[in-house]
């Protein structure tokens, strides 16, 4: 059974639908393998569900993280980079030697890379905008027309309660009486 999960690995790369023929071709894994696939299961469908328009690749092999990071690895792409743009991971207990254990997400990029794909012309800071965690169907909505019509949106984690002065926020999106809404 374990020879067959491991040759199984390199063909389990591909859109969303990996996921699935990985729980079979893994069924017989420890929990720990089920419950990984779980949670990637559900990382994957949030970032599809928040931004429709970035397509989600699965690479159940992928093994270059670092030996700090201890979950989900990432790297980011952009059309016409032939080359990742950005790339990142989980981390469980980072600063435990300072005495501050706690979860963390991080990436790097290079900004050479980034410069390479184009540029921006902006004359003056764009407003930010502070958006609550909530997987709300009409809030992701907002949150992503926002984005398609330039908006900087900044939103919160869970169980995070953002300040607006230190997320350096202008305005913030409220549940109200008639739906969510810029204020």
């Amino acid at each position: 059974d374990m020879a067959d999960m491991l040759l199984a690995l390199p063909s389990l790369s591909g859109d969303m639908s990996t996921l699935d023929d990985a729980k079979i071709r893994l069924a017989k894994g420890s929990p720990e393998v089920r419950a990984a696939l779980d949670n990637l299961e559900k990382i994957a469908a949030s970032i599809a569900s928040r931004v429709s328009e970035v397509s989600v690749h699965i690479d159940i092999a992928e093994l270059r993280a670092y030996h700090y990071q201890t979950g989900i690895v990432f790297a980011a792409f952009a059309p016409g980079s032939g080359t990742e743009i950005a790339r990142g991971g989980r981390y469980n207990d980072i600063g435990r030697a300072f005495g501050r254990a706690r979860p963390a997400t991080g990436f790097s990029t290079d900004l050479r890379v980034l410069s390479e794909l184009g540029s921006v012309q902006q004359t003056q800071q764009p407003t930010r905008i502070l958006a609550p965690w909530s997987d709300a169907a009409e809030l992701q909505a907002l949150i992503s027309s926002l984005r398609k019509d330039g908006r900087v949106v900044i939103q919160e984690l869970p169980g995070q309660a953002a300040d607006m002065a230190a997320m350096e926020c202008d305005e913030v999106i409220r549940k109200t009486d008639s739906g969510w809404r810029v204020e």
